[in-house]
């Protein structure tokens, strides 16, 4: 379960596409891009195989409840 989760406009003006992300994951803080997209370009510390795609799964309804209301 991810906890901590935070999200930040990538550029000032807030219209633009892009967030940077943080979280916990398992004891483990993970950082990254989130674009318009939907795809993470994970920061320095990249989730294993078999957790990254419920990681994103579990980031990107994060996202449409926060960022597309």
């Amino acid at each position: 379960m991810i906890t901590h989760f935070q999200y930040k406009p990538l550029f000032k003006q807030a219209k633009l596409p892009g967030w940077r992300i943080s979280f916990y994951f398992r004891g483990s803080h993970y950082d990254g891009i989130y674009h318009k997209n939907g795809q993470i370009e994970w920061g320095s510390v990249t989730p294993l195989k078999e957790d990254e795609t419920k990681l994103q799964t579990q980031i990107h309804e994060l996202m449409l409840f926060h960022v597309y209301e």
